[in-house]
C-alpha cells in the first residue's frame, strides 16, 4: 500500500474494531436482560424457576447451534448487513417481551391466573428462542470483519481488545437492568394488601417477609428491562449501518495479503471454490477440532467459576448480599485484564503463537483453583476466596479470546467464521457439564468438594490439549 492508502486503512481498521466492540455490546444488552427480569416475573406472575430455567436451557442450546450456522453463513455474506439484520430482529423481540403481559391478556382475556401465566410462559419461550437464534448473528460477522481488517501478526492483540466487549456488555447489562431498572423503576405496591398477598403467594413466603416488600417496591420494572435495552438496540441498528463496511475492497482499498491496486480486477471465487476451501481448512482440519475440544474445557471452567463460585461463597462463606452483587463486575474486570495481557503476550512474546499463551493460562487457572481449595480449607475470608476465583477467571478469559484467534489464523480469513462457529457450538455443549453436571455433583454425597475436584480435572485436561501444539506454526496463510 502507498502511504496514503495505509493511513486510510488504519482509519478504517480502528473504525471497524471500535464499531464491532460497541455493536456486540448492543447484542449483550438484549441477551442478558432476561436474567435480570426473571425475579420480577416470578414475583408478579408466579412463573416458577423450573419454567424460567427450562427457557434458558433450551435457548442456550439454540444459541450454540445458531453460532455454528451463522459462522458458516458469515464466510459467504456481507458482514455489515449480517450483523445489522440480526441486531434488528433481536431488538424487535425485546420490544415484544416488554408487551408480553398485554399480549397474554389479549389472548386469554385475563390479566392474572393459571391460564394467563401459561400463555405468558409460551410467549416468552418463543420470543427467547427467536432472540437466541438471531443472537448468533453477533460474533460471526465480527470475527469476519476483524480477520478482513487485521493482519494475522496483530490479530491476537486486537482480537483480545475486541473480546472486552463481552465484559463491557455484561457489566453494562448488570448496571442498567440489574441496578437502575429493576432497583429504581416500576410502581411501589408495598402499601397495597392485594398485591402484597399476591407476591407472597408467588414467592412462597409469608407476607411479612422482607423479600415480599422488596419485590413490591418495583412492580412492572421487568417490562422496562426489555423496552429500554430495545430502545438502545434501535439506535444500535442505525449506528452499525453507518460505521461498518464489509471489506477493504468496499472502501477502495486492496485486501489484506494481496498486492492488487484499487480498481484492478480481482478473481471472484465461486461458491464451489469457497466450499472446497472451507471443507479442507475447517471440517478436515485436526487443528480446528483440537481447539474446539480445548474450548469445551475452557468453557466448563469459565461457567463453573462464574455460575457456581458466587453461590458457594454466599452459601458457605458468609458473603454479604452487597458483595455478592459485585461478583459479576469483579469477575469481568479481572477478565478484561486477562484477555488484554494474553493478547499482548501472544503477539509480543510468542510471535503470534497463541497456543503457548493458552498453555500457561490453563496452568494459571489450575493453580488458582488449587489455591482456592487450599485457602477454603484453611478458613480464608469470602473476599480473599472471591479474588482467587477472579484470578482463575482472568486466566480462563485468555484462552477464551485466543482460541478464536488461533482458529481464525489456521482456517485463514476465508473460513475463519465457519471455524469459530464450530468451536462456539462445541463450547456451548459444556453447559451440560458446568450447569447440570456440577449441580448434581454439588447435591450428591461428594458435595462442593466433588465440584472442585472436577474443576481441577477439567483444567488439567484442557491444559494437556495445548501441550502437543507448542511447536505449531502461527497460521496457515501460506496454504491459501
Amino acid at each position: 500500500m502507498t502511504a496514503e492508502q495505509q493511513k486510510k486503512f488504519n482509519y478504517w481498521q480502528w473504525r471497524t474494531i471500535i464499531g464491532t466492540i460497541i455493536g456486540y455490546v448492543f447484542f449483550y444488552l438484549i441477551r442478558k436482560n432476561f436474567s435480570f427480569a426473571m425475579p420480577g416475573l416470578t414475583a408478579e406472575y408466579g412463573i416458577s424457576k423450573t419454567s424460567l430455567g427450562a427457557i434458558l436451557s433450551i435457548a442456550g442450546i439454540v444459541y450454540g447451534v445458531s453460532k455454528l450456522v451463522n459462522g458458516m453463513l458469515a464466510d459467504r455474506v456481507n458482514a455489515r448487513w449480517h450483523m445489522v439484520s440480526g441486531l434488528a430482529i433481536c431488538t424487535l423481540t425485546s420490544i415484544f417481551f416488554g408487551f408480553g403481559a398485554e399480549i397474554a391478556e389479549h389472548v386469554t382475556g385475563e390479566s392474572y391466573g393459571a391460564d394467563f401465566t401459561r400463555v405468558l410462559i409460551i410467549i416468552f419461550s418463543v420470543l427467547w428462542i427467536i432472540n437466541n437464534i438471531f443472537q448468533g448473528c453477533g460474533f460471526p460477522p465480527c470475527n469476519r470483519l476483524l480477520t478482513r481488517w487485521v493482519p494475522s501478526s496483530e490479530l491476537a492483540t486486537k482480537m483480545s481488545l475486541w473480546n472486552t466487549s463481552h465484559s463491557i456488555g455484561a457489566g453494562l447489562a448488570g448496571l442498567l437492568c440489574g441496578v437502575l431498572i429493576m432497583g429504581t423503576m416500576g410502581v411501589d405496591m408495598s402499601g397495597n394488601p392485594e398485591w402484597m398477598a399476591r407476591i407472597a403467594e408467588n414467592l412462597g413466603k409469608d407476607v411479612s417477609d422482607p423479600a415480599v416488600a422488596t419485590a413490591a417496591h418495583n412492580v412492572g420494572a421487568w417490562k422496562w428491562a426489555f423496552l429500554i435495552p430495545a430502545a438502545i438496540g434501535v439506535f444500535g441498528v442505525f449506528f452499525q449501518t453507518w460505521i461498518l463496511r464489509d471489506t477493504p475492497k468496499s472502501v477502495g482499498l486492496p485486501e489484506l495479503g494481496t498486492d492488487a491496486k484499487p480498481g484492478e480486477p480481482q478473481h471472484e471465487e465461486t461458491q464451489a471454490e469457497i466450499s472446497a476451501f472451507i471443507r479442507k481448512h475447517v471440517w478436515q482440519n485436526p487443528v480446528i477440532w483440537a481447539l474446539a475440544l480445548a474450548d469445551f474445557f475452557v468453557y466448563v471452567i469459565r461457567f463453573a467459576v462464574l455460575d457456581w463460585g458466587p453461590t458457594f461463597l454466599r452459601e458457605h462463606c458468609g458473603m454479604t448480599p452487597e458483595l455478592a452483587g459485585m461478583t459479576v463486575i469483579i469477575f469481568e474486570g479481572f477478565g478484561v485484564v486477562g484477555m488484554l495481557v494474553a493478547g499482548w503476550v501472544t503477539d509480543k512474546v510468542f510471535a503470534g503463537r497463541g497456543t503457548r499463551t493458552c498453555l500457561f493460562c490453563m496452568l494459571g487457572a489450575l493453580l488458582a483453583v488449587l489455591g482456592f481449595i487450599g485457602l477454603q480449607k484453611a478458613g480464608a475470608s469470602a473476599l480473599v476466596l472471591l479474588l482467587v476465583l477472579a484470578l482463575a477467571g482472568a486466566c480462563i478469559y485468555g484462552p477464551q479470546a485466543l482460541i478464536g484467534v488461533i482458529a481464525s489464523n489456521h482456517a485463514t480469513r476465508k473460513a475463519a467464521s465457519t471455524a469459530n462457529g464450530v468451536i462456539g457450538f462445541v463450547s456451548y455443549i459444556s453447559v451440560s457439564i458446568s450447569g447440570l453436571g456440577f449441580g448434581m455433583i454439588a447435591d450428591s454425597k461428594w458435595g462442593w468438594d466433588g465440584v472442585f475436584v472436577a474443576m481441577v480435572i477439567m483444567a488439567i485436561i484442557g491444559m494437556l490439549i495445548f501441550v502437543p501444539m507448542w511447536k505449531m506454526k502461527r497460521d496457515a496463510y501460506g496454504e491459501e
